[in-house]
């Protein structure tokens, strides 16, 4: 897992004028590995809005350092669309794209409060670090401290987020809170 504290970068984003805003919605696009940037240009000379959020790191070499502005998401950017089909081809079309992320190849849209999540930390200059997604219910690992390596179930109760250990053959855990550990999946 790679972290990095953010320096924000402004994020590339285009805007189409003559979309009507009623039928337009956010649909995350699935790029070839390092074919970001190169795609949302690409999509934007196509007139499509893009949404690629990029981070500046610091990146040394035997020779030189140098701050390089790099993809949030890795392999992904989104796109703000009509439900047309028209424009999904076009999307699709456009080198680099692997296809839109969700069900049966035709993307599910991405709620606006998401995206405009991410636009509001970027453009505030938020410090933040990359976290791996976890879901209530996955299983995970504790990272660091005296309880380096614990495994067990992530689960939430009233908004507080503890780590089930259990004994399977017995049917029985104990929880631990996770507040103040780093977890990761397992």
């Amino acid at each position: 897992m790679s972290t990095f504290e953010s320096m924000a970068t402004t994020p590339v984003v285009a805007t189409r004028s003559e979309v009507i805003r009623e039928h337009v919605s956010w649909f995350a696009v699935q790029t070839r590995s390092r074919f970001e940037k190169k795609v949302a240009r690409q999509l934007q000379e196509k007139d499509i809005e893009v949404f690629l959020p990029l981070v500046a790191e610091r990146h040394k070499w035997s020779d030189r350092q140098a701050t390089v502005h790099t993809p949030l998401f890795p392999h992904y950017l989104f796109v703000r669309i009509p439900e047309c089909l028209n424009t999904r081809v076009s999307v699709l079309r456009t080198v680099g794209v692997e296809g839109f992320v969700g069900g049966r190849g035709t993307g599910t849209a991405v709620p606006d409060n998401e995206i405009e999540s991410i636009l509001t930390v970027l453009s505030n200059d938020v410090p933040f670090v990359s976290y791996p997604y976890l879901n209530v219910g996955s299983r995970v690992r504790i990272r660091g401290g005296c309880l380096d390596g614990v495994q067990g179930i992530l689960v939430a109760k009233n908004d507080d987020l503890s780590l089930l250990v259990s004994i399977d053959i017995i049917q029985r855990s104990l929880a631990i809170r996770v507040s103040g550990y780093e977890v990761e999946p397992a």
